[in-house]
């Protein structure tokens, strides 16, 4: 082979490298920034415990970041809305945290494991000074 088309093979070469490195990396990034994005939308359902029972809403969005975020709604005794303070995803379980509006001296943990279009999780109702729990329960939800 020639001095010449051995020079325009190690080009071709360096550059079918740096678009397979390029499309990997961005994968990867892609995965990692969108954890949880496949569970975005609203989700309703009921929770339980504690002696009480009502209805849950569960709202996953991406925020202006593209970060997902979310919310829940609560009905029965008591009723709320809240915002979660922190809320991540390992695969299909989620964990989140938001301040009990009711009782700003407590806050709920909420963890969760998708399954297709339905989730099923537990919540637990704690004393932020001390973070000890008060009351647990739990609650499902299916995806609208």
């Amino acid at each position: 082979m020639t001095s010449w088309k051995r020079s325009i093979r190690t080009v071709i070469d360096v550059w079918i490298c740096a678009v397979l490195f390029g499309a990997a990396a961005f994968g990867a990034q892609q995965t990692s920034e969108s954890a949880g994005e496949q569970f975005v939308g609203t989700w309703t359902g009921m929770w339980e415990g504690a002696g009480s029972s009502g209805g849950f809403e569960l709202t996953l969005e991406r925020n202006k970041d593209g970060a997902v975020t979310g919310r829940v709604s609560v009905t029965g005794e008591p009723t709320y809305k809240a915002i979660f303070k922190t809320l991540s995803f390992d695969g299909k379980k989620m964990s989140a945290r938001y301040d009990f509006p009711p009782d700003e001296a407590a806050e709920v943990v909420l963890g969760a494991t998708f399954d297709g279009n339905t989730a099923k999780g537990t919540w637990s109702l704690r004393e932020k000074a001390q973070d000890r729990e008060a009351f647990a329960g739990t609650w499902s939800v299916e995806k609208k």
